[in-house]
This record gives C-alpha cells, structure tokens and sequence, in this order.
C-alpha cells in the first residue's frame, strides 16, 4: 500500500467511535440483515451464505443482486456530518464461477482442475470468475479452497484441488493472480479484479476419519509441509484475507487459536490483510457462543461471519471493548486491516456498485467466450482409467446415453451452485448450460449420427454403444462426509444397466460424475472404457469432446487428466490403492488390457446416506419408524406393512411415491391417549452444525385427509422429551391429496430448548386428534427442496 493510503487510513481509524469500529469487524448475511441495518450499525460488510438470495430468492436474476448491492453501498455511505463514510464490502462464495448466480460459467470443481496439471488455465478461470462477480456487484470471493484433503471421506474433499501439497501449491498464485490480479498498489477493482480469500487456515483437510470441522490431530510438522504449503504462494501473491476453518489443530479451534492467526499467520507469514472467520466459527470456541467471542478476536480474527448472530454478537463485542476484554489496541489493528484492504480494493473511490467497470454488463454472465475456457477445463480435467479398445467413439454411430446422471446439469454441478447444496433443481435453472447428454446428442448430431436417451438403459433402436452416467448427487460441507469410500446402494444401480448392455454384445463406456475416488470396482470390471468426470459444472459438452472421434476416425482431443488423489481399490480409508496419484492413460497408450478386479469393498455396506433417516417408505439402516401413544406408551415398531396398534386405533399400509410402495400411509383414529409418529435411534446424534448451517427437516409427505385436532411436530434427545414442540399452520394447510416436501429449520427446535447434539429423534409427529397421512422422505436438506417452509411458531 502507498504511503498516501496508510495515511488514509489512520485518518479514517482516529475518527472513527467505538462503535463505528465494531461494526467494521461485523459480517452478516443477506437473508438476516438489511440497508437499514447496515446504515445503523455501521457493518464492514455482508455475504450471501449458500441460500441466500435478494428477497430471500436463491434464483432471483442478476439484476436484483446488483440493485441489492447498490443499496448497501448506499446505507454504508450515509453518514452523519462528522462521521466518516466507509463503503461495505460484499463477500460470495464463487468457488467454481460466479456460481450463486443464474446463467454464470460453472467451471469444473477444484478436484477436477487438479487433475488438468494447468495452472495458465487455473489464471484465466479465476479472471473470468472475478470478472464476472463484477457484473453483478459484489468484489469479495471466499476462494480459493487450498486445502489438502487427506481423506477423501470429507464432504468438502472436491474443494481440494489435490492431495498433494506441491500440486495444491501451484495453483494458488495462479488464481489469486486471475482473481486479484497481480500484487500491485494500483487499486485492485481498476482491472477486473476482486479480493481474493484463501481458506480454510488450517488443515481442515487433515482432521480425524474425515469429519467436517472436525480436529487435526497431525503434528506441527505435517502441519507446516502439507497444510501450510499453499499458504505461502498466497502471501507472495499477496492474497486480501485469509479464512479460519471450523476444525481445530490438536483440540483448539482455529478461529480462537492465537499461535497459529497472530503468532504465524500475521507475524512469521507477514500476513498484511485481514482474517475472517467461517460462518459462525467463532461459537465454537471454548468459552464462546454465536452471540460473544472475545477470545477469538483476541487470537487476531479481523472479522466476525456472523450471519445471523451479527446483531448480539455486535452487541457483546461493543461491551467487551469498553470494559476492556478485548483491548482497543487489538480494536485497532483488526479495524486498520479492514480498512487497508478497502484501501487496496479502492472502494474509497469506486462509487456504487453499478458505476463500475463490467456491473450491469449481464452479457458477460456465460459469455460465449467464458464457456469456452469452462468447456477447455472440463477436456484436460477428465481422467481415462481404463480403455479396452472402445474409445473414441464413432460419432456417426447410434449411441444411447443411459445412467442417471446423463441429464441433470445439478448433479455435473455438485454443491455451491445456486444452492448451498446444489439441489432442489432442475436443468431449467442454469440458463445456456449444457447436460452430459445434450453434449453427446450435440457431437453426433454434428457428424450424422443419432443418439437416444434412456436412464435405465431399455432402448428403442438397438445401439452401436453406450454410455452409462452414474455417480454422486450433490453435497456440500458436513452434508458429504461418508463413512466409507462407496456410493450410497441406489446410485449404483447403473451398474446392473451397464451389465445388461454388456450381455446385449453393446460395447460400453461409463462415465463418472464424483467430487472424490470412490470404490467402483464393479463398474470397471463391466464397463469396456472408464471416464472420471469429476464434478464438471455447465460445459457438459466437454465430456463430448473427448468420447469421440472426429471426421478422420482420429480422435480430436486426447486425455491429458491425472489423478490429483489416488483411487482405492476398497472403499475402506487408509486400504490398498487400485490407481497412483498421477494415473491416467490417454489415446496415444493405446487399447489397454484388462485383469477383473475384486469386488470385496471391504467394508460394511451399510447404505448410509448421511442425514437421511427415512426414504421410500423405509427407515434407513440404525433408525426405526414406531407409532405410540403420545406419551410412548404402547409402541409399534412397523417393519412390515400392512401393521395395526394403539388397540386398533392405528393402521399403516404401503403407498406409492415415485416408486411402487415407496411410502407409508398412516391411519389414526381419535383418543384420549393420543398418536405419535416417530423416526428413532438408540443412538444420539448431534445435529448442532447443521443447525448452525442452517439446515431444515425436509418432509415428504401427503396430507390424505385434514387432521381434526392440531398436529405437532417434536425432536426428541437421548430418548427423553426435548424441548417445546412446534405447532406448525404450514401442516394444516397443506392440500390434501397431493405430495408436498415441508421444511422445518432446524433452529426452529433449539429455539424450542433441544438440545441438538443428543438428538435421538429427528422426526416426531403427536396429535390427540385423528390423523391420515402419507410420509415417503425424511431427510435433512435446504430450503431450495422443500414446497412450504415453516415459520416456526413457539407456542
């Protein structure tokens, strides 16, 4: 920073009350704060979190995020006579493209681009992301990830570009240098640029069987080598802030770890911008809740995320800096670094976010040219692991694309697009995107050939060959982590398509969505040619590219994806390796030959799908599904259907949801003793980070007849009664007769007194009344899922 600018700054800093001070270091979300807000309590800056949206709509169109932003720039500028105007800063999660916003380039996740081994490519993803986030306001990204996953259990493992600490290194300059532009004291917002955020500071990728915001328990070693690694490319390419991670180091928190933010960050590292933490990180350091957090502002933290806590934390934090618990020393210096990394931005002289250079230019949001440096990076990021001789394709061939992830741009996306988790979409919603299956249908379209579309792989013409795309539905955070290295039993279902076209002499290529390597043995013994996909965003057309040949029967790119993790030959962690890091065959091997591999994963096959606990009419393994009286006496554990309790007041029968019998109907007459409905462990879980995260209930359910009494809806913790429950209008009004997915926040229950880390019951219904309805799902998700929302009255 020049001279002049540091002088600004301590000008801005003398003249500035305490209050004015604490909120610089404040960070709400969109959806829990307004311009008002802003204006009255002077925050430094909002974020829009997963699902957030203007106006509470994740898919509200460019337009309204620039307005959004227009009028908070707006609020921050009002100011009194006398006190000085310093423009808010607006942070967003473009981890893969701009990719909470309607029509923007979705670039291959971070586990796709390690294997491209192209860090030029890895510049121009992160100028064109940085250019346009500028379109629509915003001039702060939460990216890159350099983390170095060593677990590929994690659910944020595919936000690692690699395991490999050299490889994860190479690539942060480059895009710090794409989004940031080069280290410079010109402002950064004069190019087409924004501030750059590496995270998560430190080794989230290290903690213990792969548990999100988990603990580290590696030593201070491997700590330096393979965790801190990446961080020194990013101070040299002077990188704006830097993100704590949720997880902790040998049982300390990050966010409240003084030794690893002050001591070695800012002080061996040189580190000159600000820290700010993850969403509500600071609650979980010892001693602290959302609310107040003296102790990691006290560690070096810059700046609170506190989506939703801001108000009290706000609040707490003016009082612990007049009592002194948090000294105005330390006041200071988080407030200067803010400031310095305003200064640097230029948003001092930048006016609105809609007078500046490339906002409002909505023709840049999945430019033509943008999405061809997108469908590049989906070429050099795909992975051959194996080709028996039938690749490339013939273009002018009848081809079937089958597999269930032929057609779904959400589930080639993955998480963080649109929605935190990426689901709840449909191909409607990615506006000038490109399906796996449209890409194919486009190429042999192109050369004369045909192509027919069928999931479950029953053709109408008998075809030349196939392609089966199976893999992973969408996830992010804690919503991924697995507990072993398989697909959950219903997405391996391609894997008998894939068999009876083999058995029908179709040759066969399968082709891989995944944010991490997985045990697919069976698949790679069916399959003629194997193609990791990766989680490759909007270009789909990519994979295309690279499946067929072109007019001279040679094909018209090659593979050049290697393996950024090595692949397992179990789905146990830790067990042999079936691929090396750097595995990859190309064109040029030529047809390889093939030993059949075990099909032995080695594990418990278990059928875990994380936070789901009742799906197609059944509990999923470790839960139960029982009707008792509303205090639980006389319980019924339904296991099969048709069932009857409560002394004949209850039945429960088999429906059909999407599948035959996929649902459970329940008919209860009215009594004195009440009904309760309910999904139980022995178990408890803690469900304390998806509450935090803002996760909901999600169930799917059809209301057959209006309930006569009032329906409530409960959790329960360690068996006991937790809580008040939850009378929800939203139940009642439900039309009956018609399948409708009801979410209820999960905060709504810890508002009621749950304790949400004991929770042994998830799902509760009770009513004293009579009660006939149907139930498929019980799950938890986000609100991009559900059809009606629950308020959550607490009466």
């Amino acid at each position: 920073m020049t001279a002049d600018g540091e002088a600004h700054v301590q000008t801005l800093l003398a003249s500035m009350s305490a209050e004015q001070k604490v909120g610089q270091i404040v960070q709400a979300d969109i959806g829990s704060v307004t311009p008002e807000d802003v204006r009255e309590f002077h925050l430094g800056s909002v974020l829009n979190g997963g699902n957030s949206g203007p106006g509470g709509n994740d898919l509200a169109p460019a337009r309204d995020w620039l307005a959004l932003a227009d009028a908070f720039y707006a609020a921050s500028m009002d100011r009194a006579p006398g006190q000085p105007a310093i423009p808010i800063m607006w942070g967003t999660d473009a981890v893969h493209g701009h990719s909470n916003i309607v029509g923007a380039t979705l670039f291959p996740h971070n586990v796709g681009l390690g294997a491209a081994r192209d860090p030029a490519l890895i510049e121009r993803i992160g100028r064109i992301t940085a250019i346009e986030i500028r379109v629509t306001g915003q001039e702060w990204t939460f990216a890159p990830t350099v983390t170095v996953p060593q677990d590929y259990r994690w659910g944020r493992a595919y936000e690692g570009y690699s395991s490999d600490p050299a490889l994860v290194a190479s690539y942060v300059g480059s895009m710090i240098r794409g989004l940031q532009g080069p280290p410079s004291t010109a402002p950064i917002l004069a190019g087409p640029h924004v501030a750059a955020s590496t995270k998560h500071f430190l080794a989230d990728g290290a903690t213990v069987d792969g548990k999100d915001q988990g603990d580290a328990t590696v030593s201070e070693l491997e700590l330096r080598l393979i965790h801190g690694a990446p961080y020194i490319p990013a101070m040299e390419n002077g990188v704006a802030t830097v993100m704590t991670s949720f997880s902790s180091w040998q049982g300390v928190k990050i966010s409240g770890n003084r030794g690893l933010i002050a001591d070695i960050l800012k002080d061996r590292m040189n580190f000159r911008g600000f820290v700010v933490t993850d969403w509500n990180a600071h609650g979980q350091v010892a001693g602290c809740s959302n609310a107040s957090c003296p102790v990691a502002a006290n560690a070096g933290i810059d700046m609170f995320m506190a989506p939703d806590s801001w108000r009290a934390l706000y609040a707490s934090t003016l009082a612990q800096v007049k009592d002194g618990t948090i000294p105005m020393a330390r006041l200071d210096d988080a407030v200067a670094r803010v400031l310095r990394v305003k200064q640097r931005l230029g948003l001092f002289d930048a006016g609105k976010p809609s007078a500046r250079a490339y906002s409002g230019r909505f023709d840049l949001l999945g430019a033509p040219e943008h999405r061809a440096v997108a469908r590049e990076a989906v070429r050099k990021s795909l992975v051959l692991l194996k080709n028996t001789g039938v690749l490339p394709l013939k273009p002018q061939a009848h081809i079937l694309v089958a597999g269930d992830g032929a057609d779904d741009i959400a589930r080639q996306s993955g998480g963080w697009t649109l929605s935190w988790q990426g689901t709840g979409l449909s191909n409607g919603d990615f506006l000038g995107a490109t399906s796996l299956w449209r890409g194919i249908e486009q190429n042999v379209a192109a050369a004369g050939g045909s192509a027919e579309l069928a999931p479950d792989g029953k053709f109408g013409r008998h075809p030349d060959a196939a392609i089966v795309v199976f893999g992973e539905t969408p996830y992010a955070e804690f919503q991924g982590d697995i507990p072993s290295l398989q697909l959950r039993p219903e997405l391996r279902r391609p894997f008998a398509t894939m068999r009876k076209l083999k058995a029908a002499g179709i040759p066969v290529v399968a082709v891989m969505i995944t944010g991490r390597p997985l045990y697919i043995n069976e698949a790679l013994n069916e399959a003629d040619a194997f193609v990791t996909a990766w989680l490759p965003g909007s270009e789909g057309a990519g994979v295309a590219d690279l499946l067929f040949a072109g007019k001279d029967r040679a094909p018209a790119f090659d593979f050049q994806g290697r393996l950024p993790t090595a692949w397992p030959a179990t789905a146990r962690h830790g067990g042999p390796t079936l691929f090396p890091f750097g595995y990859g065959l190309t064109y040029a091997d030529g047809p390889q030959p093939w030993k059949a591999l075990s099909q032995d994963s080695q594990v418990a096959d278990d059928g875990s799908g994380g936070g789901v606990y009742f799906d197609k009419g059944l509990a999923t393994p470790s839960w139960s599904l029982t009707v008792s009286q509303a205090d639980g006496g006389d319980p019924l554990r339904v296991t099969t259907v048709p069932a009857t309790g409560l002394s004949g007041r209850a039945s429960v029968h088999a429906a059909d949801h999407t599948v035959q019998e996929g649902a459970r109907q329940f008919v209860i007459a009215a009594g004195p003793a009440g009904a309760a409905v309910e999904i139980a462990a022995q178990n408890a879980v803690d469900l304390s980070r998806e509450t935090n995260g803002d996760v909901m209930l999600l169930a799917t359910l059809r209301l057959d007849a209006p309930p006569s009494a009032p329906v409530a809806m409960s959790v329960r913790c360690d068996g006991s009664d937790c809580g008040r429950p939850l009378h929800l209008p939203e139940f009642a009004a439900l039309a009956p007769g018609q399948w409708r997915v009801l979410g209820v926040p999960l905060k709504c229950f810890a508002a009621t007194g749950a304790d949400m880390t004991r929770i042994t019951a998830p799902f509760r219904l009770d009513t004293r009344g009579s009660l006939n309805i149907s139930v498929s799902r019980v799950a938890l998700g986000g609100g991009m899922e559900a059809d009606v929302i629950a308020k959550c009255p607490l009466d």
